[in-house]
């Protein structure tokens, strides 16, 4: 029988006893698992000890879209939801869920006084929560459990919290610390990652951005001549320029055919090399004329373009506001194209430079944070708010046959271990 827990999650489950426990390494290396488990013993073992605990994560939907679900598959019917009041119970313990996405969600901290606090994913919440977070679980025997995929070497977690600090103790998992990962799977994700993300998603490695952000990109593989006939849809992403250059990509959707998705054709308008700056209301124009014909499902708009926004609605378009997470939506775009998901027309020229110029901000990575070089980066941005807000963002609140496409090709799996249901967790089967 296969074991339910290996050494690594055993010994991390028995040793976490440190004010600041961090379980670190690659993607689907059972770190989660683990953590959540040593926190609800955490809860069980503060049964009569009055307070609450903390529960914090980049946004609330993640927090309600992967912590939530294993959550219920290990706690089931103990595990009470309370979404109006944004807090689950379990065993009749508060535990508050907090989204983080900004700096200004340390507020939502302060005046706490926590028992303890579970964090997802901490390297992409703001440096101020977490340090704000702290101060709120540092009385008594309050612990905080994070768990995080590597970044860069010099990102503040790793500075402040993993290197030479007496009071965290961290574990740095990889694939072979998760018994549920087959050897097939691991191969299959070994694949689908290539350079920093590689170094960082699989080998568990803190290492530094530099270089080209699509260094994997060969014009060989990645475009193509003609597309399939009859798109499903179509939408659109849009990085607007005032004095920098105005950027439209028509991205085309093809359902079960191949290739699923298509970057069809390119706008750009540099009023420095054409010597005129346009108006939102000629660049509305023109966007009309860029989906002329075409079954457009969706207009993503740079979020900062809300004048532009306005003339769109006026000629009776109605952009949305593009989901701006840079290094996830840069992730996700390698993502598709690494696994043929995405394919770029040849008359994309402009494009296709792009992204063979996109490279990483030196300056950026020495201070902690990854960006990209802010140079002819506009129809780069264009894409990634198209691919990124639509077939990511959107696949996790509609049910859309590529979220499925998506999981399956990502090696995402959706299954949980049996429910648990002992008043006791340390007498689950395997854990010591």
């Amino acid at each position: 029988m296969q074991e339910l827990f290996s050494k690594k999650q055993k010994l991390s489950f028995k040793e976490s006893t440190a004010k600041i426990n961090i379980w670190q390494g690659a993607v689907r290396s059972g770190k989660t698992y683990i953590s959540l488990w040593r926190f609800l013993k955490e809860i069980l073992e503060k049964k009569d000890e009055e307070g609450d605990f903390l529960l914090l994560a980049r946004t609330y939907d993640s927090i309600k879209r992967n912590i939530l679900p294993l959550l219920n598959s290990l706690v089931g019917s103990d595990c009470k939801h309370f979404f109006g009041k944004r807090e689950i119970h379990i065993w009749g313990r508060v535990v508050h869920l907090i989204g983080c996405d900004d700096e200004r969600a340390e507020s939502k901290l302060r005046g706490m006084t926590a028992l303890g606090a579970y964090v997802d994913e901490a390297t992409i919440l703001p440096e101020t929560v977490v340090k704000m977070l702290v101060s709120r679980c540092a009385m008594g025997s309050a612990r905080i459990f994070m768990t995080t995929n590597p970044d860069s070497p010099f990102h503040w977690l790793k500075r402040d919290f993993i290197d030479d600090n007496a009071d965290v103790k961290t574990w740095l998992f990889t694939l072979d610390d998760n018994p549920e990962v087959t050897e097939e799977t691991k191969e299959y994700l070994k694949r689908q990652y290539k350079g920093l993300w590689y170094q960082r998603f699989i080998l568990g490695n803190w290492v530094q951005a530099s270089g080209a952000i699509y260094d994997f990109f060969d014009t060989s593989l990645h475009v193509i001549d003609e597309s399939p006939d009859g798109a499903d849809y179509s939408i659109v992403g849009i990085d607007y320029g005032t004095t920098n250059p105005t950027a439209f990509i028509l991205v085309s959707y093809y359902g079960d055919r191949y290739p699923k998705i298509v970057i069809e054709k390119e706008y750009y308008w540099d009023s420095k090399e054409k010597m005129r700056q346009k108006t939102d209301a000629e660049y509305a124009d023109d966007l009309k004329n860029f989906i002329i014909g075409k079954k457009i499902n969706g207009i993503y708009l740079d979020p900062s373009a809300t004048s532009f926004r306005t003339e769109c609605i006026h000629q009776r378009m109605i952009p949305r506001y593009a989901s701006n997470e840079v290094m996830e939506g840069i992730r996700f775009v390698a993502n598709t194209l690494q696994i043929g998901m995405v394919k770029i027309h040849r008359n994309c020229q402009r494009l296709i430079k792009s992204i063979q110029s996109y490279v990483w901000d030196s300056k950026s990575t020495i201070s902690g944070s990854d960006r990209p070089l802010k140079v002819d980066d506009h129809l780069c941005d264009a894409l990634r708010y198209a691919i990124f807000s639509h077939f990511y963002k959107r696949a996790l609140t509609e049910k859309v046959d590529w979220d499925k496409a998506y999981t399956e090709a990502m090696g995402i799996d959706m299954t949980f271990p049996p429910v648990f249901t002992s008043p006791n967790i340390n007498e689950y089967q395997g854990i010591y």
